[in-house]
Parts: C-alpha cells; structure tokens; sequence
C-alpha cells in the first residue's frame, strides 16, 4: 500500500513543479503502476497505484487519450538528461529493431497481421464452426542508444497500416523509413562517433541514406537477396562462400566481461571474473563491390572453425555489411554482438513494465501507453545514473549499480518506497491528530462502495 508517495529523485528528471499539475499527478500514478505492479499491469493497476488517491480505470485512459502529446515530450526530455548526464566521449551504439505486441479482436484500431494462421478447413474438425477472432497485432519501431558508460535511452515510433492512415489522413510509411526518421532525430553530442546496428529488415536503403546524413556508421547483416554488382547474372553474396572455403580464417576471441564495450552489456556479477567461458569466432573479410552500395566490407563469421574439405553451412555463417573504416574484421563482429542488447531490452519492457498488456481499442491511447511506458524506462535509469554519481560509493555497491538492470532498479525504487512508508506511518502515530489522519487515508484508500461500512 502506497499513501502520499515521493520517488525519489523525480524532481532533478522532470522540475520542481511536475507533480503539482494534473498531468503529472496522473503520470506518477502510471509510473507508480509500472514499476510496483502485481500481476498484470493494466488500467485498474495504474487507477488503485496511490492507496490514498484512487481513480476509475477509465481515467487513465482518458487521461492518455488527452495528454499524448505531452508524454511524448516528457519522453523526449527525460532522454536529453539523460544523455547530459552521460559520459561525452566514446563510441555510441544505436540499435533499431521492431517490436510487436499481440492482440485479438477486429474492433482493436491499427492492427494487422503478421502471417498466415487460419487452418485448412476439414469437415471432421468441429472447431471449424466456431468463429474466432483472427490474432493480430501492433509494431513499434524502437532505437536503444547505448552511451559509453552504459547508459540506454530509447525512443519509438508506432507504425501505422495503409487502413489506418487512410482514415486519419496520414502518410503511410514503413518500418524502414520510421528507423531512419529515428536515426536523423537521434540526440548526441556534437561530432560524436556512432554505429548503428540492426538486424535484416533494416538493411534498406533509407536507413542508410539517415546515417549518410548524420555521418554516422553502420553495421548491418546482408540482405539474403543482396547481390555484387556487374553484369547479369549477378551473384548472391553467398556465392563468395565456395571461394573464402578454402582460405585461412582468424580466429577472434571473444570475452563478455572484458574489452570497450563491457559497459553497455551491462553483465550481472556472477557473468564476470575468470571463470566466465569465452566465446571464439572465426573471421574472414572480403572487400567487394556490392549492388547499389559500391565497395563495401563484407565480414563472414561462423562459430564453427572451418576447414578445407567442408563447406561453410549457411544456417551457421553470418554475413555482415559494414562502412566501419578503423575496425577489424575480428571488432565488427564483436560490436554486432551488441544488438542483442535491444532484445533484453524488449523483453524488460514486458516482463518487468508489463509494455505489452494494456486493452485499449483506441491507438491513440495504445501510444500513449507506450510512451508512459518509456518514461517509467528513463526514471528507473535515471536512478541508476544518480546512483552511481554519489561520492565516496563503496566498491561494492558501485559494482551492484553499474550491473542493474530494470527489474534490480524497479526493486530498488519499491524498496524506497516501503522505507518512507513507514517512516510515515510512524510520524502519524506519533500524534491523536496523526492517527485520526492516518484513518482518513486508510479509509479513503478502500473503494467509495466500502468506505461507509469500515
């Protein structure tokens, strides 16, 4: 039970006046919801979060539907602080990926489907005459910065289907085109070196042209239909495998808990030390000229070591792409290890925040929710950011911040919380007056049916 809460360092992220307004009295109620949830998080979570101020869940649907516009920019700001916060020098890694969240029914706006799950029809199944609502489900395109020190700030974009634009008026685009959008808005320091890494759907021209712009680099894994240039018939890229088979391969050495990007992987304590079992891949890179590309490094890896008289297996070779001129072949493909850290990041959003389990049919309010979300994201690393800035930090403790993640933060904001409640329960009962309010709030805390019967 959580009566008149404080979270700590709230007001440095968001001003002195941000709880004051009404906005941000119902933004903390979210955040509130999001970080001390139990079970699924859904509107009556957020609506009951504050004991002594509760709501009807569908205020805070109508409290997203109203204010998105503004959650977005409190996203956005919360993202510069914390990136003023952050360690300026270094190597940035920007990560681009879709995230999709599930959902049934046709009245849901901006859904759609992602494959094709309708059985055959068979006279002897009986579930054949059962109607059932087609799954379906919603895309978010999210970029994950990842700063020198460690520090990860996101940002997203929701994807919109050709039926949806179509009825508010809006320019369809495509996931592609919302990751290049994200990487030209991308917020660092001026003249600062970044990479983007991202999987196959965003090897497209678009998100090229977006780091072009911004002079940033990329790494990227080849399109399986991507070809070098020349005449027809061109080669596939694949094609290069017969010829590299035969060639020598160096042997890379990959260790998680050391090297320049220990920091943004972010390993828990028992993942570190000399015992921890190092990877090792093998490394070969071609310089050729690729359709629609030019001459571009093309980096074959594979944890098998490969010999001459067996063949490279393609489900066991990666092919990246990249414009990286100052690394080696060995360090690209140990930067790309990276992107796996957007995906530990999706699923912190819905094991930890519970991103994925909101019923709203308006999507309107569906980005908004996305969007509290993030915020929620943002504080709990902000805490982390102002829990390593403390002076004269033991050494253990040190260790324990720079190693949690959203599920150890959000443990550690409850925890606060649990430590000024009873603070605040003992002030109360310190007085007549004190307990006599303390009454009020417990009362007030039940639902309004149930408060005269107490």
């Amino acid at each position: 039970m959580i009566i008149a809460p404080r979270l700590p360092k709230i007001n440095q992220l968001f001003g002195n006046g941000f709880a004051k307004s009404l906005a941000g009295r119902y933004l903390l109620m979210l955040l509130l919801g999001f970080v001390n949830h139990r079970g699924r998080m859904s509107a009556q979570q957020a609506a009951w979060s504050i004991a002594d101020r509760p709501r009807h869940r569908a205020n805070v649907g109508r409290f997203l539907k109203r204010y998105g516009r503004q959650l977005s920019w409190l996203a956005a700001r919360a993202g510069r602080q914390l990136l003023a916060a952050a360690a300026p020098r270094g190597t940035f890694v920007f990560l681009v990926d879709t995230t999709f969240v599930g959902h049934q029914g046709d009245c849901t706006e901006n859904t759609f489907s992602t494959g094709n799950r309708q059985r055959r029809p068979a006279k002897h199944r009986r579930y054949q005459k059962q109607k059932r609502a087609r799954r379906r489900c919603h895309a978010f395109v999210c970029g994950l910065l990842l700063t020198p020190d460690g520090v990860r700030i996101p940002s997203v974009r929701c994807y919109y289907t050709p039926e949806y634009c179509q009825r508010h008026q809006l320019t369809p685009r495509t996931q592609a085109d919302l990751a290049a959008e994200l990487i030209r808005e991308l917020g660092v320091p001026l003249h600062a070196e970044v990479i983007v890494l991202g999987d196959t759907g965003f090897e497209s021209k678009q998100v090229r042209a977006a780091c072009a712009a911004r002079g940033f680099h990329w790494i990227l894994p080849a399109n399986p239909e991507r070809v070098l240039a020349g005449a027809k018939p061109r080669p596939k890229l694949w094609s290069l495998a017969e010829e590299i088979g035969r060639r020598p391969f160096v042997a890379h050495r990959l260790s998680l808990n050391q090297g320049p990007w220990t920091a943004m992987r972010r390993l828990s304590p028992w993942r570190r030390g000399s015992k921890h079992q190092s990877r090792t891949f093998y490394v070969h890179e071609e310089k050729r000229d690729v359709r629609s590309l030019g001459v571009t490094r093309i980096v074959f890896s594979t944890k098998q070591k490969p010999t001459a008289d067996k063949p490279l297996k393609r489900d066991e070779t990666k092919i990246l792409l990249s414009n990286v001129p100052h690394l080696k072949s060995g360090e690209i493909v140990e930067l790309y290890t990276l992107r796996w850290q957007i995906e530990l990041f999706f699923k912190e959003l819905k094991s930890c925040l519970g991103l994925h389990q909101y019923r709203f049919r308006s999507f309107a309010t569906v980005e908004a929710w996305v969007q509290a979300c993030l915020i929620t994201f943002l504080y709990l690393e902000w805490v982390r950011v102002q829990g390593l800035s403390r002076r004269k930090l033991p050494r253990r403790q040190r260790a324990q911040w720079l190693s949690r993640r959203t599920y150890g933060l959000a443990l550690a904001v409850c925890q606060r919380l649990e430590e000024d409640q009873i603070q605040n329960f003992h002030q109360h009962t310190q007085t007549p007056y004190g307990i006599r309010k303390l009454r009020r709030l417990l009362r007030a805390a039940l639902p309004k049916e149930l408060q005269h019967a107490a």
